[in-house]
């Protein structure tokens, strides 16, 4: 009878019903696509913003931090300078989170001089492809890592010429040296002058001091200044995720954690934990965080999550409002149905189980239309704010069927409650 009665009020009133799983389907699909972009797209982001550069710098144990007091340098100078070997390189690409570690690039810094003009000279790798432990090969170096930069004429090519050079654009100007014009630099090695013919690969553009600097690759300047697999400096690209208050402790004293604290925040990717690591496995290194753009990029996130979480709440409560207001209406057409239900002896919860279980059906049709409507949404989203595709995620539609009934129900307590209250000698006289 309970089925039959149910059955009995799908068939009917038909119109109000098919609003009632609108509406849902309106929330359940916003609520749909915003999860499946949160979910999605915060990698994807992440490494859009990888695009900025580095997050993490890695120096050997005793290289002193740059001191400036009024643009002045009083760094102190290191007699016994020590550097970083360039075979430990890859082992950042061994630690727990190897797989969040998108580029990075050594550097070795000397100072050189051309026609009598100072300009520091930097070795580097352009786009070295290299091979890690695991037998993997991976493409690393500036070209990636500093995506912004512009090169007029050609890039290196790691592992063709070492007599090529990128010439920043202000110190070319300066010079007037052009892609394809070769110059010749001397380089004070411990007391011995050194020069070298470098031909000009390209003209360097990128906006900041690198533009005052000379690029070679990494093996020309460690055999010019004899510090072969030497390098004073490995800059770091990390996906990593925005820093808490167990980060900020760890950051400060990693053997203040407990056990479970320590493991929680060793297998989460916060920055602290991959510097930390990248520590364990090259031995005598230091890993200092770029805070302006780590931080940045944990606000970006921040900021892109409550965005979304209040469209998903904003949609929800509209779709409550909705059903609420045509729950109301239904109510209010079935006076003498719920009277005479009451009269003939059905109690207060048999009432509720069936306006409830007419509900609940109303919100997973609604939940699942949206669900399918929400990922067509998310879609267009991913390509036309992102630029890139979203994935469809399977763990998002149980989530919207248990949402879209809730918001159902809730939706619907007010005209329940009205139900309840209709006095059946009332009704059915009137």
């Amino acid at each position: 009878m309970f089925f039959r009665m149910i059955r009995r009020l799908f068939s009917r009133g038909l119109k109000s019903k098919l609003l009632a799983i609108l509406a849902i389907t309106f929330g359940a699909s916003l609520m749909t696509a915003m999860l499946s972009v949160t979910l999605d797209i915060g990698d994807k982001l992440n490494k859009e913003l990888k695009s900025f550069g580095s997050n993490i710098v890695i120096v050997p144990e005793s290289k002193s931090l740059p001191v400036k007091i009024d643009g002045v340098d009083f760094t102190p100078l290191e007699k016994n300078k020590k550097y970083i070997d360039e075979k430990d390189i890859t082992n950042i690409k061994m630690i727990f989170w190897r797989h969040n570690i998108v580029d990075f690039a050594p550097y070795l810094t000397a100072t050189a001089e051309i026609n009598n003009k100072q300009v520091p000279i930097v070795g580097t790798w352009f786009k070295n492809n290299v091979k890690i432990p695991t037998g993997e090969r991976f493409d690393f170096g500036v070209k990636k890592l500093k995506s912004w930069w512009e090169v007029e004429g050609d890039w290196i090519t790691n592992g063709g010429s070492k007599d090529e050079a990128l010439i920043g654009l202000k110190f070319a100007e300066k010079m007037n040296i052009k892609p394809g014009d070769q110059f010749e630099v001397t380089i004070n090695n411990n007391g011995t002058l050194l020069s070298k013919k470098l031909t000009a690969k390209g003209i360097l553009k990128t906006g900041d001091q690198a533009e005052s600097k000379i690029y070679v690759p990494l093996d020309t300047l460690q055999s010019i200044t004899g510090l072969e697999n030497k390098v004073e400096e490995i800059e770091v690209s990390a996906l990593t995720t925005p820093e808490n208050k167990l980060a900020r402790r760890a950051k400060a004293d990693p053997d203040s954690l407990t056990t479970a604290e320590f493991d929680t925040w060793y297998c989460t990717a916060y920055v602290s934990s991959i510097i930390y690591q990248i520590e364990e496995s090259i031995p005598g290194v230091v890993g200092k965080e770029v805070r302006q753009i780590t931080q940045g990029e944990g606000q970006i996130l921040n900021k892109m999550s409550l965005l979304m979480l209040l469209v998903t709440i904003t949609a929800l409560i509209s779709s409550g409002l909705g059903i609420s207001s045509i729950m109301t209406t239904r109510v209010l057409e079935r006076q003498q149905e719920i009277g005479l239900l009451k009269a003939i002896g059905a109690s207060n919860l048999a009432v509720i189980a069936l306006f409830t279980v007419e509900i609940s059906l109303v919100g997973l049709i609604g939940g699942l239309f949206g669900y399918g409507l929400g990922n067509i949404f998310a879609t267009i989203i991913g390509q036309q704010v992102f630029g890139t595709a979203i994935s469809v995620k399977l763990l998002v539609l149980p989530l919207t069927l248990v949402m879209a009934i809730i918001v159902a129900l809730v939706g619907s307590s007010s005209p329940l409650r009205m139900a309840l209250k209709l006095d059946p000698a009332e009704v059915l006289r009137g």
